[in-house]
């Protein structure tokens, strides 16, 4: 059984290195980078962690919760559900961050791929994603069953890498754009 200073430790790794991924993705989850950031001693990454692939799941499905739990409290505060959709599919930084936040969390999504062993993580929690867009769909007066979920979350990731590749400077508006023609 494991202790609270235990528990309290892996979560201040967990946050730390959901903090760096959200920040640098993938290459800046280092041991080291993410101890530091935590305040710990590098032993206690491989300590708490079995190892490196096993900090990086952790810290993807932290960040993952915190921006489902974060959609789901903005649509139960009638937030718009369609900034809700473009939240949760280009992250919430794209409103503000431009091109680079978008690019970020694109990289990270395609990098994910990349790692095989994020795979049965990534399809839970796209399945909990896809609950909570038919959601916000729902409120925004466009339901759509799982086929029409699927075709519209395509065009606007289409529309996304499009404009990643032209370096357009506000990847959200020609999301929002795409993600209007689809409804």
């Amino acid at each position: 059984m494991a202790t609270q200073k235990g528990e309290r430790r892996r979560q201040a790794l967990t946050e730390a290195a959901g903090e760096l991924l959200r920040e640098g993705g993938f290459d800046a989850l280092r041991h080291r980078a993410v101890a530091e950031r935590a305040g710990l001693p590098l032993a206690s990454t491989t300590y708490y962690f079995d190892s490196l692939d096993d900090l990086i799941t952790a810290a993807v499905e932290h960040t993952s919760r915190q921006d489902l739990a974060a959609g789901r409290a903005a649509l139960e505060s009638a937030a718009e559900p369609l900034d809700v959709v473009l939240d949760q599919l280009l992250g919430s930084a794209s409103r503000d961050g431009g091109l680079d936040a978008v690019l970020l969390r694109y990289e990270q999504l395609v990098g994910a791929g990349r790692r095989p062993y994020l795979a049965p993580l990534m399809r839970r929690l796209r399945g909990e994603l896809d609950g909570l867009l038919a959601e916000a769909f729902a409120r925004a007066g466009h339901p759509l069953d799982a086929d029409g979920l699927r075709r519209v979350v395509e065009t606007v990731d289409g529309a996304v890498i499009s404009a990643l590749i032209e370096a357009a400077p506000d990847p959200r508006a020609v999301a929002r754009a795409a993600l209007l023609r689809s409804l």
